[in-house]
C-alpha cells in the first residue's frame, strides 16, 4: 500500500492565477494541488483576515500555501482551519526553489573560524572609544578584540584598555612587534599576543597569554621550527601565522607558503591575516572575504585577523562572519558554497530577472486598472497599467509617458521605484516593487556610529577613563 501524496491548496489572486497554474504544471510536483482564486485582483494584497472571511472550503487539502506577501497572523489562521499554513515565495517563479527542487535549507548557526578584529589606532583613542568599537565588532561577529600598537607611538593606557575590556567580558589580544609592548600586554591580561618570533619566544615564559608565532625572517618557515619545538615541549597552546602578503607584493607565494606549512604541520593551529588583502585592494571586500574564508576552510585555518580601516572595507567583519558560516555549512554538507545563503551577494543576485519581456507583456495585457506595475527583465525597465506598457533603460525616458506631472506624490513614488528598478537592472539585482533593494550583509545591522555604551555595558561596571 503506497502513501497518499500530499494535497496542497494554493491561494492566489486573479492576476497571478494563470501563471501559478503554469508554474505548477512545469514543476511536475510529487504532491497534488488545488489553485483557488480568492476573489481579489492582486495576490500581494491578501491578508489572513480576508482569508478567514472568504475561504469557505479547503478542498481536502493537507496544507495551505499563501502568497509570499500575505500579511497577518498565520498561526491563528492555521488553528482556525486546522491545517498547516505557510507563506510561499514572494515571486511565483521561485516556487521550485521553495519546494526544494533547486536548493536545500542550511544551518548557518555554526562555524570554526574565530575572528580577531583589530583596533589599529588604539594608542591614539580613549578607553571609552576602544570599548565602543569593541562592542561594534562583537555585534558584527568578532570573537577576539585585537589591540593594535603603533610603531614609535607611546601607549600609556594600554593596561587600562586591556583591563577594561576584560571587565566587560571580551577576549583580548595585543598586536605589536615590540617586546616591551608584548610583555606589558601579557601581564595586563591579554588572552593572545601577536606576534612572537624565535627571538621573542621567551615572553611566553613570563605571561599566560597564548602566543601567535610568525617567521623570524619574512617568508622563512624554517625559522619557526625552534619556537614551535619550545612551546610543544612545554605543552603550551600556540597559533602560527605564516603571513599573507598583499597582491603584487608576494600574495601568490604567501598563499603557497600557507599551504606548505599546513602540509608540514597538519595539526598546528593557524591564523591568516586577511586584512592585507581586503584593506590593500580596491575592490568589493565581500568577494575577497568569501574566497579567503574558503581557503581557510580548505586549509583548516581557524583564526583570522580582520580590520575595518579603509572606508571600502567598512563591512569586513560582518562579511567574514557570514563567509565562515557559509563555508562551514558547505564543508559539513560536502557541497559547493553555492545556493547556501545570499548574504555575500551584495551587488548581484543569482536570479535577478525572474520574468522575460514576453511574460511581462502577457501580465500587462491582463491589467484593467490605472495602478502602475514596475518590473525588470534583461531588456530593461517595464512599467504598465491599463493604458499600456512602456519599456526603457533610462527612467527619464519613461516619465513623459506616465502623465503624472500634476500629481506630485505619485510622481515622487514612481521616481523612487523607477530609480530602484534602474539600479537593479544595471547591477543584475532582483527588483520587487515597493521593497527596498537587498544589499545582503553590506547593510550591516550594527553600525559603529549607533553603538551605545549604556545599552551594551553590563550592569554594575564602570568604564575607566583615559587620563
Amino acid at each position: 500500500m503506497t502513501d497518499k501524496p500530499q494535497h496542497i491548496l494554493f491561494l492566489t489572486g486573479k492576476l497571478a492565477e494563470k501563471q501559478l497554474h503554469q508554474i505548477l504544471q512545469k514543476m511536475q510536483p510529487e504532491f497534488s494541488y488545488t489553485v483557488h482564486q480568492l476573489g481579489l485582483k492582486v495576490a500581494a494584497l491578501m491578508t489572513t483576515d480576508m482569508i478567514s472571511r472568504r475561504l469557505k472550503e479547503t478542498f481536502n487539502a493537507d496544507k495551505i500555501i499563501l502568497p509570499g506577501r500575505c500579511r497577518g497572523d498565520i498561526a491563528a489562521l492555521a488553528t482556525e482551519f486546522g491545517l498547516p499554513i505557510e507563506r510561499g515565495p514572494e515571486e511565483l517563479k521561485d516556487l521550485p526553489l521553495f519546494f526544494g527542487k533547486a536548493a536545500h535549507r542550511y544551518d548557518l548557526s555554526n562555524y570554526k573560524v574565530k575572528i580577531f578584529a583589530e583596533i589599529t589606532d588604539a594608542p591614539s583613542i580613549s578607553v571609552d572609544e576602544v570599548v565602543k568599537r569593541a562592542y561594534y565588532y562583537q555585534q558584527n561577529g568578532a570573537n577576539v578584540i585585537d589591540i593594535g600598537c603603533l610603531p614609535g607611538t607611546k601607549f600609556p593606557h594600554m593596561e587600562t584598555i586591556i583591563t577594561t575590556l576584560k571587565q566587560e567580558g571580551f577576549t583580548v589580544s595585543l598586536d605589536s612587534m615590540e617586546d616591551d609592548d608584548l610583555l606589558r600586554g601579557g601581564k595586563a591580561g591579554a588572552d593572545y599576543l601577536l606576534s612572537l618570533t624565535n627571538k621573542s619566544i621567551w615572553i611566553a615564559d613570563e605571561v599566560d597569554s597564548t602566543p601567535i608565532l610568525i617567521p623570524e625572517t619574512h617568508g622563512d618557515l624554517a625559522s619557526l621550527d625552534h619556537a614551535i619545538a619550545v612551546l610543544q615541549a612545554k605543552n603550551r597552546a600556540f597559533i602560527v601565522d605564516p603571513i599573507l602578503d598583499p597582491i603584487h607584493f608576494g600574495f601568490t607565494e604567501s598563499v603557497a607558503r600557507n599551504f606548505q606549512f599546513r602540509q608540514q604541520h597538519p595539526d598546528i593551529e593557524m591564523m591568516m591575516g586577511v586584512g592585507n588583502i581586503t584593506e590593500l585592494t580596491h575592490a568589493d571586500t565581500s568577494g575577497m572575504n568569501t574566497l579567503l574564508l574558503g581557503m581557510c576552510s580548505e586549509l583548516n585555518i581557524n583564526h583570522i585577523l580582520a580590520t575595518e580601516v579603509s572606508q571600502h572595507a567598512c563591512r569586513a567583519i560582518s562579511e567574514a562572519d557570514h563567509a565562515r558560516r557559509i563555508m562551514y555549512a558547505a564543508q559539513q554538507n560536502n557541497t559547493l558554497p553555492k545556493h547556501i545563503d545570499s548574504s555575500l551577494m551584495t551587488v548581484h543576485d543569482s536570479s535577478p530577472f525572474p520574468y522575460n519581456t514576453d511574460e511581462i507583456k502577457d501580465f500587462a495585457s491582463d491589467i484593467r486598472d490605472p495602478s502602475f506595475r514596475i518590473q525588470t527583465s534583461p531588456d530593461g525597465i517595464h512599467i504598465y497599467n491599463r493604458d499600456g506598457l512602456h519599456t526603457a533603460t533610462d527612467p527619464f525616458e519613461l516619465f513623459p509617458l506616465l502623465q503624472v506631472e500634476n500629481d506630485g506624490g505619485h510622481a515622487f513614488y514612481l521616481g523612487v521605484e523607477l530609480a530602484r528598478a534602474e539600479i537593479s537592472w544595471q547591477l543584475g539585482k532582483r527588483f520587487n516593487q515597493d521593497q527596498a533593494l537587498n544589499w545582503g550583509c553590506a547593510m550591516t545591522k550594527v553600525n559603529e556610529a549607533t553603538v551605545d555604551l549604556h545599552t551594551f555595558k553590563p550592569a554594575g561596571t564602570t568604564l575607566q577613563k583615559n587620563k
